[in-house]
């Protein structure tokens, strides 16, 4: 085999000294203050970021988080010139679909840990072995173990080519995609490159289907969707900061994200809670699955690189609605998911959509029964 494409074995092994150095940073934060009775008017709260660092220093336990994924086949692989790692966990119905599955940001693959077995093997997990696929789940270029980039331009274009070389390598010539957040622009992007080859795309947090890029697009809108897009700019002008930073300016934050833990936390907390953990009523993600997806991040020095994502996806048009794709589409719109059904549609052939009153954005996270379930009942009737 060509060594440029050659798909070695990967297994994690965080040297003990770093995660000594970790600990040593935590419990040396230099805290800024706080105005009294701010709550998370302001940003990530004070009194919040405390406990949660605190657990991390004293009680979070990496070497788990670090085991739990060294129990799944790992692999690495060079394409388009980048490092790439990437999960392959094969069914053992012989019949199963393939799927790759692609995750956004903040997440790493991680988030992935507690779908991939019901995925895999439905069987076991009390379903039917029918619906049983080979999971692919790459880490997205720039993020832990495939961080970081070393050239410009790895946008959701890129991804999705590289997507198609990795399934090309691995003997699959027809599979299924799915992702959410920065995971439902690549998946549906890998539909348009690989046509021929993606036989159905199904997406939570669709992240690009929330507000018009143009007016002419209300005319696609229902009355309620109108009103539920005229909400969604008002909460996405509330809650976009962290992005547009990262779209614009993402090597100036990267010096902070690389020198300070707390730091980080406290950035990607900007999406991993809905700015008051206390009154959203979404599922909460689990503290030790934040804590997971930064320290992947943090022990490898990727917060920066993964930051670049929105630039370069910018640059592929961030604010242009897709070119219309062929292939089959499903969406699940899980509580505090924004996308609508008439601005989706302009850009996707949807066959499956579902609105669910619970969950949350990192489905995988929040909602995995139901994220499994919906997977399986969109991708029934293609296989």
């Amino acid at each position: 085999m060509d060594q440029s494409t050659a798909i070695l074995p990967f297994h994690l092994d965080i040297p003990q000294a770093d995660l000594d150095e970790l600990r040593h940073r935590l419990t040396r934060t230099r805290w800024p203050d706080e105005l009294p009775a701010a709550g998370w008017d302001y940003g990530v709260a004070l009194p919040y970021l405390k406990d949660l660092v605190a657990y991390w220093a004293d009680a979070y336990d990496w070497r788990a988080h670090e085991a739990r994924l060294n129990a799944l086949p790992q692999f690495t692989t060079t394409i388009d010139g980048q490092h790439v790692h990437f999960l392959h966990v094969r069914s053992p119905e012989p019949e199963a679909t393939p799927l790759i599955v692609t995750h956004g940001w903040p997440s790493t693959v991680h988030d992935f840990l507690g779908i991939i077995g019901p995925l895999t093997d439905p069987r076991a997990h009390g379903a039917d072995p029918a619906d049983a696929f080979h999971v692919v789940a790459p880490s997205v270029p720039g993020f832990a173990y495939s961080g970081p980039t070393r050239d410009k331009g790895w946008g959701t274009n890129r991804i999705a080519h590289a997507w198609a070389e990795l399934m090309r390598r691995l003997g699959y010539d027809r599979y299924g995609a799915q992702g959410g957040d920065f995971g439902a622009l690549v998946s549906p992007e890998l539909g348009r490159v690989a046509p021929g080859n993606v036989l159905g795309v199904h997406v939570n947090a669709l992240v690009n289907a929330a507000t018009p890029v143009s007016p002419d697009e209300l005319d696609h809108l229902s009355e309620a969707e109108r009103e539920r897009a005229q909400e969604n700019e008002l909460w996405w002008y509330g809650h976009s900061g962290y992005a547009t930073q990262m779209a614009t300016r993402p090597q100036t934050v990267a010096y902070a994200l690389n020198d300070s833990p707390a730091g980080q936390l406290a950035w990607n907390l900007e999406w991993f809670v809905d700015h008051d953990p206390t009154q959203t009523r979404q599922t909460p993600v689990d503290r030790d699955a934040v804590l997971t997806n930064v320290s992947a991040l943090w022990l490898t020095s990727t917060a920066g690189s993964a930051a670049r994502l929105y630039l370069e996806a910018g640059a592929d048009g961030w604010g242009v609605r897709p070119a219309p794709s062929g292939v089959p589409t499903g969406v699940a719109n899980f509580l505090g998911d924004h996308a609508l059904r008439g601005l989706a549609s302009l850009s996707h052939h949807l066959t499956h959509w579902s609105e669910y009153a619970t969950g949350g954005h990192f489905a995988a996270l929040q909602a995995p029964d139901t994220l499994v379930a919906d997977i399986r009942t969109f991708f029934r009737p293609l296989r």
